[in-house]
């Protein structure tokens, strides 16, 4: 009996497609081909809310810092091609690496490796190319779904700027830095250049989120940020600023 690893990846992506292949689906159809196959699994290594276009991953780290070796080890079985990667050039990378361990890919969905070495070849890149393009599509339509709910003025994404934070999908004020957001426009309205409304903050002792002294550029970004605090929004550098969904940190007279 041939001793194999087995490598199990489950995406952040979202809910659609592939991503509903889960962890338990993957293993079983894993072990149904193994039993089938004869081969034994020796371990388990699953990326658990890993992307497929993530670089780092902790699983598949392990796999290819050479702790599986062959022998004992001859094959990398996965549910399907993709698991590994859903960039055609991170699947290579990856793909080459094991191969320099002498490990074998072996995909239990497509199974190539019971065709002839030229259809096998044939096959895998356009397996490859399929998933690149697939994860493009996913992509695409998660921006444009974004855009959309931008232009009613609710929060598309991104991280939410001091004086806020994410709470259901949403903008939300948050008690604790809101302060400092008033503050600072209290000093821009009367007349304090950045340089003083940063010593202002620093002399009375406000911290940044990361609990740190203020920096000109930190103050830079909120002030460029006013229509944010004044109830607008705007998603990505060349959205068109609407009525937003949040509640104003800035009021009418402030």
């Amino acid at each position: 009996m041939e001793n194999v690893v087995a490598y199990v990846r489950v995406s952040t992506d979202g809910q659609v497609g592939e991503d509903k292949f889960g962890i338990a689906s993957q293993k079983d159809q894993i072990v149904a081909y193994c039993a089938k196959n004869n081969l034994n699994i020796v371990d388990w290594f699953i990326d658990e809310g890993i992307s497929g276009t993530a670089l780092r991953r902790p699983q598949l780290d392990r796999l290819l810092s050479g702790e599986i070796t062959n022998p004992p080890v001859s094959r990398v079985v996965m549910a399907k091609a993709d698991r590994l990667a859903r960039d055609i050039n991170l699947y290579y990378t990856f793909k080459l690496s094991l191969i320099k361990l002498g490990l074998e890919i072996v995909s239990v969905s497509e199974d190539w490796s019971a065709q002839d070495k030229l259809t096998a070849m044939i096959l895998e890149n356009f397996l490859a190319i399929a998933a690149t393009l697939e994860k493009e599509n996913i992509r695409v339509r998660t921006m444009g779904g974004r855009r959309q709910k931008a232009k009613s003025g609710g929060y598309s994404g991104g991280r939410a700027p001091m004086g806020y934070k994410i709470e259901g999908g949403k903008l939300v004020i948050n008690p604790g830095e809101v302060d400092v957001v008033r503050f600072i426009f209290r000093e821009k309205e009367k007349g304090s250049t950045m340089i003083g409304t940063m010593n202002a903050l620093n002399e009375y002792g406000y911290k940044t989120r990361n609990g740190k002294a203020f920096v000109i550029s930190t103050v830079q970004s909120i002030w460029n940020n006013e229509r944010t605090y004044r109830g607008e929004y705007k998603y990505g550098e060349n959205g068109e600023w609407v009525k937003g969904e949040h509640e104003p940190i800035l009021k009418d007279g402030e």
